[in-house]
Parts: C-alpha cells; structure tokens; sequence
C-alpha cells in the first residue's frame, strides 16, 4: 500500500493544462498502485460542461477495494455544479481496459439512487462493482440528494437547484468529455431514482436506449400521490411545494415530469419496471411488523405501477415489467431485479463481455 499522494505543478498554458490533466486521470486511475489519489483542481480533467460545470478533484479507490478485487476502476468525482450552486460528487466504474488517452468511447450506464441516500448507495447496498466488472461499460452514480430529479419550479421562479440539468447535462458532458463515455447509454434507478430514470428518458428523447426502474412512482397524479411526495419530502425537510409546484394549482408543471402523462414520449426506449404488491415481507427482507413502512409504501407503489401499465397498453407502447407479489421497499428487493434485468441492459447499449 503506497501513501495517497498530491502534486502541484507549475504552468498555466491551455495545452500544457490539457497534458497534465490527461496524465492526472491516466495516474489516478492505475488500480492496485494506491488506496486513494487526490488530484488537486489544477491538475483534474479541465474540458468542463457547456454550462461552465467542472471537475474539481478526483479520487481513485485502489488495493483493498471491492471495484480492485474485480479488476474496475472506482473513480469519485466532485463537480462544481452551476445548476446546483454548490460542488457535488459523482462515482464512476471505469472498465477493464479503460483508458484517458484511448480514441475509442465506451457505452454508458447510469444508477440512480433514491430518497434519503446519496451517490454511495449503489455500491453500498450491491455488488454493482462485480456486475460492472462483466461488461465495458462505464456505471456512472451520480449524487441526487432529495432533489426529486427534477429543475425545481420554486413558485415559478426557476433556479437552483437543478437537479436535471446537472444529471442530463452536466454529469453527461463532464464523462462523456473527461472519461470518454459514448452515446449508447442506458439508466437504472430504485424508488425516486427509478422515476426519475423514467422521466429523464421521455423528457430527453435520444437519451437512454433502456431504462429500468425498480419501485418507482410511475403515476405522480394518481389519487393519494401528490400527498405521499409531498408527505416524503416535507420529511426530509423540504419545502415540498417548491419541487413540482402546489398540487391541481401547478398541474402542468406536475404533468410535465409525470412519467404516466409523458408515457407516448417513451415510444422506442426499452422499458423495464417492477414492483410489490402485497405488502408481505419478500425473499431476504426483514421480518417487519405489518404496518412497517416500507412495506405498506410498496403496496402504494405496486398499484401504482399497474396504473403505469394501463396506460402504456393503451398508449400500445411496448414495455417489460414484473409486477410480483410479495416484497418490501428495500435493496433485496431491488438487487435481484437488478441481476436480472442487467444483461438486457448492457445489451441495449452494445457492452461486450469483458
């Protein structure tokens, strides 16, 4: 084990910035070699996003990591976000045989996490890291707070944060131009981050080829739901009405990232959506009392995925869901949907086996 180390180097010329950005990633990103490499800000990848968005430090997981022991790249990127207002990190899996200086691009995949968690979620709860290692594919988690993956309407003000523009734009073009990310791209999300999966997909047409998501609100209007997100967000201390707006008054801004209202746009995306329904306890889940939350929003959850699936066979647009039984809102749940749902992910996007 090597000690993390920083370098400061001299020079404020644009080609030599561009070098030493360029041996900064191909150094940091070297597995097995340290246990972390800070990068300082003048030395991060420097192609920022249109909007001015950059990377301003980089930090590279080595030996004894999960992402080593499989032979990936765990890469934590901060971004000093101008649709956020403030600086935020991402996580990255980088392939085997990834690398900074190569002409070739790697297909995409983006995990979304949900309500109270952050951009550590995915590796936390699941073992995303051996999935990834199977694939070249670059897994990018971005963090999403409580930020309900949505441009906040803030009374009709606008502002920060925004939280869709820095995911299907900023964090987009940041990998895209530093980590030579490509076109094919495809999203997984659990709970808020499988609605949000779902709307970025129809909101930005060309975006996803194939979107899963895991017990997510697919119908925000239906009846009792507008109380449940307002409910859920005013717990985590939010001003709930500032998100999508006030409920019925607000309508067309709710509507506008309602994945129910927005189901014609998800005409040609490959769709896979699953939830419980029984508000029963499934395989690996905690033995609950019955009126445990996660159990009783999983119900809430599964009938309103079926109101989702009317829609989509009216509409005639074609989707793949497994609507089961038993199940709580947690990561048992979610992790097996994942193992099975992934291949067809990776597919979607042209990632060969590794």
């Amino acid at each position: 084990m090597t000690r993390p180390f920083r370098r400061d180097v001299p020079g404020t010329g644009a080609r030599r910035r561009r070098s030493l950005a360029a041996a900064a990633i191909a150094a940091a990103t070297t597995v097995g070699t340290t246990v972390l490499v800070a990068a300082p800000a003048s030395a991060a990848p420097v192609r920022p996003a249109d909007d001015g968005a950059r990377i301003v430090k980089t930090a590279v997981a080595g030996k004894g990591t999960r992402a080593a022991a499989v032979g990936v790249q765990q890469v934590d990127i901060s971004i000093q976000s101008p649709a956020l207002g403030k600086t935020v990190k991402t996580r990255l899996l980088l392939p085997k045989g990834w690398s900074a200086g190569s002409a070739a691009t790697w297909p995409v995949l983006y995990a979304f996490h949900g309500g109270q968690d952050d951009y550590t979620s995915w590796t936390r709860n699941t073992d995303i890291e051996a999935w990834a290692a199977k694939y070249n594919a670059i897994v990018v988690m971005p963090e999403a707070s409580n930020g309900s993956y949505a441009d906040w309407y803030n009374y009709g003000k606008g502002g920060t944060p925004k939280w869709e523009t820095f995911h299907t734009s900023e964090v987009r073009q940041l990998v895209e131009r530093n980590y030579r990310g490509g076109a094919q791209r495809a999203a997984i999300g659990n709970s808020s981050g499988a609605q949000g999966a779902v709307s970025y997909a129809a909101r930005h047409p060309g975006l996803f080829k194939h979107v899963a998501a895991l017990s997510g609100l697919l119908s925000m209007r239906s009846p009792g739901i507008p109380a449940m997100l307002m409910f859920t967000n005013a717990g985590n201390n939010q001003d709930p009405y500032a998100i999508w707006g006030i409920p019925r008054w607000d309508d067309a801004n709710w509507a506008a990232h309602d994945p129910y209202a927005l189901a014609e746009k998800l005409r040609g995306v490959k769709l896979f959506f699953s939830a419980g329904t029984t508000g029963r306890p499934g395989p690996g889940d905690p033995n609950v009392a019955p009126w445990d939350i996660g159990l009783l929003s999983e119900i809430a959850i599964g009938a309103n995925n079926k109101d989702f699936k009317r829609r989509l066979d009216e509409l005639k647009v074609p989707y793949t869901a497994h609507i089961y039984g038993d199940g709580r809102h947690n990561w048992p749940a979610w992790i097996r949907e994942s193992q099975s749902v992934w291949p067809q992910l990776m597919g979607s996007i042209g990632a060969k086996p590794a």
